[in-house]
């Protein structure tokens, strides 16, 4: 989970830079605040899968 929002955050930081040499800001203010969205959210994200993997395992276990 880690290595995927590392990714996806390096390629969106990646096409952010290109569309600031081209001049858009607007994108470039879009992109920075999905960026920080992720960042937040990322947390909550790995908890749920923690709580969902904790879950499955009881199931089996039962």
């Amino acid at each position: 989970m880690y290595q995927n929002h590392r990714a996806l955050d390096a390629t969106l930081m990646e096409l952010t830079l290109s569309t600031q040499k081209q001049g858009l800001p607007d994108v470039v203010e879009n992109v920075r605040g999905a960026l920080w969205g992720i960042g937040k959210n990322a947390g909550h994200v790995k908890q749920g899968l923690a709580n969902l993997r904790s879950k499955s395992l009881k199931l089996r276990l039962c």
